[in-house]
């Protein structure tokens, strides 16, 4: 176990995305260029935070309503880019009701339903092991946490879209006030190696900053055997400018205007769902200088992609011919292996459908189609494209 101290509908692609935000440092050194978002002045630090609704016996439904009213700390990170799980295109669906909150963050899990979640669903764990992980912080701590079951406001007028679930309430301490519990499997155990991952952070500090509070432990349970616990002070310049970029994110919720896509998979995803049809029209964007740009962009970075695929071919080929029939290479930079997969057994459906065709049409199932981004860079003639 370790105890570490942490280093603190129209849409905006038209004009690039003014929020989105590769790291903690760029969120600091970022200047909203938005004049369509009023500007906060006021005091960020506020003294205490409103009882906004108890979550004690919530449904589900009643308790994904109220995170609809606001950004709240698991969104934080999403809000301004910063959540590898999350794209600002995905939460903004969710915070204007285009599709439904499928999941949320595992900490938060028992905030929203007095059900224990599917064995299958990513919440299972974390909601079975947050009272575990907790019981343990108190342990190595002597630190004794309260449940807080309720969802919290900012005491400010002007502030009260942030809101925040707390896991815990740290009972005695002038150290530390909040627990936040959580627990990271092997792949998300890589986001915890160098400490905090940035998007935990940024939850930490809208907690503090909707509590009014000083300091957060984090307690980590790591692949199940390793607990961590990390130290997180209040930060009143990254509060502004993480409340300042929320404040833009809220206006797009509120003004019906989409936010930019990042790349992200979450972006794709999102995007297949905002726009599941096509019309069959055509649109003509020879004269759109930004948008003909971004298609010129596409094209670079294909041709460019295309070149390192062919390199990445031939060095992998002149390896191979170096290795011959030896099973591994060593080298100084690491290691490289050519072996020969286990022998498989497959289904030959052709020949099934061939020799049993009724038996096949009893196990048919319709699969509903989807749209393809096809890509040419010749102009297409007015006759539509096939697919």
């Amino acid at each position: 176990m370790e105890h570490l101290h942490s280093e603190q509908s129209t849409s905006s692609a038209s004009m690039g995305n003014p929020i989105v935000s590769s790291s903690l440092a760029t969120v600091l050194s970022h200047e909203i260029t938005d004049s369509t978002t009023p500007k906060n002045t006021s005091k960020t630090h506020s003294a205490n935070a409103v009882r906004l609704i108890n979550t004690k016996g919530l449904s589900r439904s009643e308790w994904l309503a109220v995170r609809k009213q606001g950004i709240g700390g698991s969104d934080a990170a999403a809000a301004v880019g910063l959540n590898p799980y999350q794209s600002q295109l995905e939460l903004w669906m969710i915070k204007t009701g285009r599709f439904s909150e499928e999941s949320c963050d595992e900490s938060e899990a028992n905030h929203h339903s007095s059900l224990i979640p599917d064995i299958d669903s990513k919440m299972y764990w974390g909601q079975i092991l947050e009272p575990i992980v907790a019981q343990h912080y108190t342990k190595v701590t002597g630190r004794k946490v309260r449940k807080v079951n309720a969802i919290l406001q900012h005491a400010d007028s002007d502030k009260s879209w942030m809101l925040a679930n707390i896991d815990y309430r740290v009972v005695g301490s002038d150290e530390v006030q909040l627990l936040e519990c959580k627990t990271a499997g092997e792949y998300g155990a890589k986001l915890w190696k160098d400490g905090v991952p940035e998007y935990v952070q940024c939850q930490v500090q809208h907690q503090l900053a909707v509590t009014g509070l000083q300091a957060a432990d984090v307690c980590v349970l790591i692949c199940g055997q390793q607990l961590k616990i990390y130290r997180i002070e209040r930060d009143e310049e990254l509060i502004a400018k993480l409340t300042e970029l929320e404040r833009l994110f809220w206006h797009y919720v509120q003004s019906n205007t989409t936010p930019c896509a990042d790349g992200s998979e979450s972006a794709g995803f999102a995007l297949r769902c905002l726009f599941p049809q096509d019309d069959g029209q055509r649109v003509d964007f020879s004269n759109n200088t930004h948008v003909s740009s971004l298609f010129d962009s596409l094209i670079n970075t294909r041709q460019q992609l295309a070149f390192y695929q062919k390199q990445e071919e031939f060095y992998k080929q002149l390896l191979q011919q170096n290795l011959g029939e030896a099973s591994y290479a060593q080298f100084a930079q690491g290691v490289i292996s050519w072996k020969k997969s286990k022998d498989s057994v497959y289904l030959d459906t052709t020949a099934l459908v061939k020799d049993h065709p009724q038996l096949c049409q009893q196990y048919q199932r319709s699969k509903v189609g989807s749209r393809r981004f096809l890509v040419s860079e010749r102009p297409v003639a007015n006759s539509k494209a096939s697919d």
